[in-house]
């Protein structure tokens, strides 16, 4: 059924149909409106059975997620930011114990200074907590991908992280297709846990593990992400099949039969990137995109496949690994390790800077024309960033120079 819908209503319908029995809840911008919605849902009665559990913290939700799926119930929750690195501990907890739970990241920008905006720091700070990590293009495809990613979730006994952009995507209305109850339950089969804690049968879960054996426990937890490699595409055709429409995978390619040049990002930019690439194209540029759905596990031979004709490639990245550059891009080299192909890191958007077509058309350029460095900030002020670092230079002293000087930049008083 077609819908005009706020995202975050979107996906909280979508994770309505996919009968949860828990959700866990704990309000932080931008997602407050998925678990909001959700609650509306539960106390109408049009989810039952289902508990919807407010909590004091975002520690607490995904403890209450844990504890929930340890017990044999489909759980759900959903934060952002702060939030989820506050939870931060035990998203390690439910990713070693094996927990099938689904939360959706509403990705935004970490601080200090305090930013609400959208950026891919969230997620990125957590890409190594054992969670699988789906990005979404569209409010359509963050709608598909939960319903994905219960059924992917439960398959392996694996956390799912599905992550959307903040505001762009959370508080956008558009119009998305709704699948039925009856598709959804026809998709995603009826959760049977593969472990349950049961006072008749007790077992103990979580216990301590030695030297001896803790290396076999992490490797048969990588084990189950490589195994999500074959499932994602295989369930992508699936869902295809079932709801006449594409979603998930692991890569996204658009025009990249005979593109010379090609650009890597993950989430919404990818519209606005297709559109750069449209005009570039009419321009007589051979120049393709490539969307990264799964940014864990990460997908090696998919994306060396899709780059196996690329001359250069452009990493385009909401996110920053301070000292270092890109984070995409690492990744992005690894999968390019038999081939000498220069990747550019192009770090962009970062506390919900505007990304635009004529800044992303001259990036672009310059890459093809060999004038790009490893790491570019786009539209980088260099001027306040050279006034920061020369006033710095003259001014040894501890404190809040730096923020300060940038705020008297914009016009502000100091603090």
């Amino acid at each position: 059924m077609l819908k005009q819908l706020e995202g975050s209503r979107a996906v909280a319908e979508a994770v309505a149909l996919c009968r949860p029995e828990v959700i866990c809840a704990y309000p932080i911008s931008p997602q407050t409106h998925i678990v909001e919605a959700l609650g509306e849902i539960v106390a109408s009665g049009e989810l039952a059975p289902c508990e919807f559990i407010n909590v004091e913290s975002e520690f607490a939700a995904m403890s209450v997620a844990i504890g929930a799926s340890a017990a044999g119930a489909r759980a759900y929750t959903a934060t952002a930011s702060q939030g989820l690195l506050y939870m931060a501990e035990a998203l390690f907890n439910a990713s070693g114990l094996g927990l099938p739970i689904v939360m959706t990241v509403a990705n935004r920008a970490i601080g200090a200074p305090i930013n609400i905006w959208n950026d891919h720091t969230d997620a990125m700070s957590q890409r190594d907590c054992g969670w699988i990590q789906l990005f979404a293009e569209t409010n359509q495809e963050a709608l598909d991908l939960h319903i994905q990613a219960f059924r992917l979730a439960e398959e392996l006994s694996l956390p799912v992280m599905v992550c959307m952009d903040g505001f762009i995507l959370t508080h956008a209305y558009e119009r998305v297709d709704m699948p039925t109850q009856q598709q959804v339950d026809a998709f995603l089969p009826r959760f049977e846990p593969r472990q349950i804690l049961d006072p008749a049968e007790p077992v103990s879960i979580g216990a301590m593990v030695g030297p001896e054996a803790f290396t076999e426990v992490r490797y048969l937890a990588h084990a189950k992400q490589m195994q999500a490699l074959n499932l994602i595409p295989a369930w992508a055709k699936e869902f295809r099949r079932a709801f006449g429409r594409e979603a998930g995978g692991l890569v996204r390619p658009y025009a990249l039969d005979d593109a010379d040049t090609v650009v890597i990002a993950l989430g919404s930019v990818l519209g606005t990137l297709k559109d750069t690439v449209d005009e570039l194209r009419a321009q007589g540029i051979k120049i393709g995109v490539l969307g990264v759905t799964c940014f864990r596990p990460w997908p090696h031979a998919a994306v060396g496949e899709a780059l196996a004709r690329a001359k250069r490639v452009v990493v385009l990245e909401k996110s920053l690994a301070v000292g270092v550059g890109g984070i995409v891009s690492t990744n992005v080299r690894t999968s390019l390790i038999e081939r000498s192909v220069p990747v550019y890191d192009v770090i962009a958007g970062l506390g919900g800077r505007p990304i635009t077509k004529a800044s992303l058309t001259r990036v672009l350029k310059d890459a093809m024309a060999g004038d790009l460095g490893l790491t570019t900030f786009l539209d980088l002020d260099s001027r306040v960033v050279e006034r920061v670092l020369l006033k710095e230079s003259e001014t040894r002293r501890s404190g809040p120079l730096a923020e300060n000087v940038l705020r008297e930049s914009h016009g502000l008083p100091a603090r």
